[in-house]
């Protein structure tokens, strides 16, 4: 079946390949090659839940579906003693398991809304508990089984400014004017903000009018937590008379049921989330951290007494940033995940701080790159349910008791099995001040030992984020075309402590290029890039660095840069996030020291650029606006540099890879502007 190419590529004369290559013949039978056409096959399991008694998991599969052209999201349902799965629901997500292991809520599509569901495990009879304006979300059962919270977008009315003259009966009329008077007035994926705010509900669990709890003209967001009574729920916000104007300062508040009656539980200077109140009820364990307008601080978590006075971080000393925590069943310590050197971890932590590791191949996520990630939860028991894996497919589901994990799925057995995938292996890589720097290399299937081959350099955005040794489409895609795919975490990147992601704060670019190129060295000395034959490529961040680069030399034979900052002025102007890069990224306003945002921007080094470079952004991009890829072509149009423009028509910043179709058009498209420039012969390595 042929997919859709739904990308508009614009492009300009340019030079052709060395060498003119004849059509392939078509196969005799099926082909091993990992294609574009293979990404609808794909399924990866994604936050898993498993009940009170440790027994049965819930988790979330999503599955390309090739005539929506979407991810589908369908729950299943796996029995833990035996792995045998068992269909849930066939659209749903966010499952949660009630206290007495008797019913899950989850959220599903409802003609056009979501909407709230509740499940009876024993007869299988489900009953829609929520007729909802907006879609539910942080869903939480009450300690009795009794009722549900979750948040919800409460509607608004926009501001107004004077007003058109009557309109005539039956008259067609344009639209009335928009007016916008917020700092932060549109995000990347719902694009401009409607007038609303989310808010916390609360609704019996076998259905019936839901109750509103908070209000006001602000933002209050999950995960909510239940005291052990019943009686109040914590949840984090930014409220207060400057609650526009602030970025991350978040709190900790609690709100009475009964009464709807607000208090603030934490007033520093930095997010506070993610509230967790021990079972017991004598705590309260939550994340943040103190802001010091640095680009980068580790998350750490905290605990207090039950009004979280008395605050105490159990992470300080770790040097990494926690994702997720919930308490053990006894109070006295918790479960929590973060990223270490490039892979998620679960570990307990006791209330006296103490971590022990319970499982280290813990990913998920997405599918086109290879981001860490990877979502667990926890039974009565310490039966930990958990997405994991590695390089030879997406995430599964595995359990891990007393430190012996367990893989429960295999979802794509049958299509992998089918198919020759790139093997993928570290790369030791030392940057030139002597740092070492995780990379990570994928070889074409088939490569004879010691065959040199093009290699394509991949960067990750952030750029405070990290890849990992994980499976990713991109890189099979490339690597079945044959290539060489290369991957880091240069400094900057997360899971290697607060010191060496801060090594580019306020000066990013810098010497993140440097590890960037020594990684590229050590490929070619391992003797398996051909060095005249290196292309580059990144989204995002990576993005920024592929334009530095080729800004920088000219030893790429091409690039293409997605989705990138182009002008840190203009970023910072346009973003969604307002006031975010001025504040975080800089020491001063774009208007105080202009030369300095200048002088890290990509733009100002398109003199020097004479690699081929395609510029690659989504059509709807709020997080590094379209304005500043078509700067960036239009820079390099005037320069004479051989350029085109790919726009992924529909996508946002972090949708760019979100359809199936969008996604294997748009690694097709950088593929074919490489092989452009792509040397015909490669080189052997010497033996």
């Amino acid at each position: 079946m042929r997919i859709p190419f739904a990308l508009a590529l614009l492009l300009t004369t340019a030079p052709v390949a060395a060498q003119t290559q004849s059509p392939a013949p078509a196969p005799d039978g099926p082909s091993r090659a990992f294609t574009g056409s293979d990404l609808f096959g794909l399924s990866i399991a994604a936050d898993p839940q498993i009940s009170p008694d440790g027994r049965t998991i819930v988790y979330v599969r999503r599955t390309g579906d090739v005539m929506t052209d979407r991810m589908q999201s369908s729950l299943w349902l796996i029995d833990v003693a035996t792995g045998r799965q068992s269909p849930f629901a066939t659209q749903g997500s966010s499952p949660r398991w009630s206290p007495d292991g008797t019913r899950i809520a989850y959220a599903a599509a409802d003609g056009d809304r979501g909407q709230l569901f509740v499940r009876w495990i024993a007869t299988g009879a489900s009953a829609r508990v929520t007729s909802l304006p907006g879609d539910p979300s942080a869903l939480a059962w009450s300690p009795d089984g009794t009722r549900l919270a979750y948040t919800a977008t409460v509607a608004g009315e926009g501001t107004k400014l004077g007003s058109a003259p009557p309109k005539p009966e039956g008259a067609k009329w344009a639209e009335p004017l928009e007016v916008i008077d917020r700092v932060t007035y549109r995000a990347d994926g719902p694009g401009y903000i409607k007038p609303g705010y989310d808010h916390v509900f609360v609704v019996a669990a076998d259905g019936g009018a839901a109750r509103q709890l908070t209000f006001g003209r602000f933002d209050d967001g999950g995960p909510l937590s239940w005291t052990p009574d019943g009686a109040s729920l914590l949840f984090a916000a930014i409220r207060g008379p400057k609650a526009e104007r602030e970025v991350m300062n978040s709190d900790v508040i609690a709100v009475d049921v009964a009464t709807g009656t607000l208090r603030t539980l934490t007033s520093r200077d930095g997010p506070d989330a993610s509230p967790r109140i021990s079972p017991d009820g004598a705590h309260v364990a939550w994340l943040g951290f103190d802001d010091t307008r640095r680009s980068y601080e580790n998350t750490q978590l905290y605990i207090g007494d039950r009004n979280a006075t008395s605050p105490r971080s159990l992470t300080a000393s770790l040097d990494r940033s926690i994702e997720d925590a919930v308490w053990a069943a006894d109070s006295r310590s918790l479960y929590a995940s973060y990223d270490d050197h490039g892979q998620r971890r679960v570990v307990r932590i006791g209330v006296d701080g103490r971590v022990t590791t319970l499982a280290d191949n813990v990913w998920g996520g997405g599918l086109d790159r290879p981001y860490t990630g990877g979502d667990f939860s926890v039974s009565r028991g310490g039966t930990i349910a958990y997405t994991g894996g590695d390089a030879s497919a997406p995430a599964d589901v595995w359990v891990t008791t007393g430190g012996k994990p367990r893989r429960l799925t295999n979802l794509n057995a049958v299509l992998t099995g089918a198919k020759a995938l790139a093997p993928t292996r570290k790369l030791s890589v030392t940057a030139p001040d002597g740092r070492a720097i995780d990379a990570w290399i994928a070889t074409p299937p088939g490569r004879a030992p010691g065959q040199r081959v093009p290699l394509i350099l991949e960067i990750h955005g952030g750029p405070n984020s990290a890849y990992g040794p994980g499976f990713a489409t991109d890189m099979q895609l490339y690597a079945a075309h044959g290539y060489a795919v290369l991957w880091t975490n240069p400094r900057g990147s997360t899971s290697y402590g607060a010191e060496f992601a801060n090594l580019i704060d306020k000066n990013y670019p810098s010497a993140d290029y440097d590890d960037l190129m020594a990684a590229v060295d050590a490929a070619i000395a391992d003797g398996t890039a051909d060095p005249d034959n290196l292309f580059v490529t990144g989204g995002s961040g990576g993005g920024v660095l592929t334009a530095w680069i080729v800004g920088k030399n000219n030893r790429f034979k091409a690039a293409a840069t997605q989705k990138p900052v182009i002008n840190w002025i203009s970023e910072a102007l346009t973003m969604d996030a307002t006031l975010f890069t001025s504040r975080y990224w800089f020491s001063k306003l774009p208007w105080e020291d202009p030369m300095s945002y200048w002088a890290r921007s990509p733009l100002s080094l398109v003199g020097n650029v004479k690699t081929p470079t395609l510029v690659v952004v989504g059509s709807d991009d709020y997080r590094t606006p379209v304005s500043e890829s078509e700067q960036y072509y239009a820079a390099l149009q005037i320069a004479g540099v051989p350029t085109a423009l790919v726009k992924v028509p529909g996508a946002g910043h972090g949708s760019i890879a979100a359809r199936p179709s969008q996604s294997a058009a748009k690694a097709s498209a950088i593929l074919a502007w490489f092989d452009r420039y792509r040397k015909a012969a490669p080189a052997t390595a010497a033996q």
